[in-house]
């Protein structure tokens, strides 16, 4: 039996784990955290909780929540390989669809949030101001 290693391999032969797909594709820092993710049903497959081991498929849809945001991708290539991030997003597709909820939810966030942020940094007195009334 010859043996290939996975460079030499097609894009159609590749069979790649899921939580390896993920950190190849940059949406996990670690394949840790990617197969916790996974684990967490944070990551369905198909619509479908899915198993880190699970094979990744071209053409399968994949909802991805991190944090408050929700991505839905199209898995394009397969990889199992990281690479810089230009390299990394020809892995998947983002739907419209995703994109503008993203974008929606992320501008009701912002409203809700209000404007927080203060004009500029506390001087010595108001910081003292600030733990004197923080220690009450």
């Amino acid at each position: 039996m010859n043996k290939q290693t996975n460079s030499k391999k097609s894009n159609a032969d590749l069979h790649v784990r899921l939580d390896k797909w993920l950190w190849a594709a940059r949406f996990f820092k670690t394949r840790a955290a990617a197969k916790e993710a996974v684990e967490g049903g944070k990551v369905h497959y198909q619509g479908q909780r899915a198993k880190c081991s699970r094979n990744v498929e071209i053409g399968a849809k994949l909802v991805i929540r991190q944090g408050m945001d929700e991505k839905t991708v199209i898995v394009m290539a397969i990889s199992d390989q990281r690479r810089g991030a230009p390299e990394a997003q020809l892995l998947y597709q983002e739907t419209e669809e995703s994109i503008k909820n993203r974008e929606e939810s992320a501008a009701v966030r912002k409203v809700m949030r209000g404007n927080v942020a203060p004009d500029h940094r506390p001087n010595k007195k108001e910081r003292r101001k600030i733990i004197q009334f923080k220690d009450r």
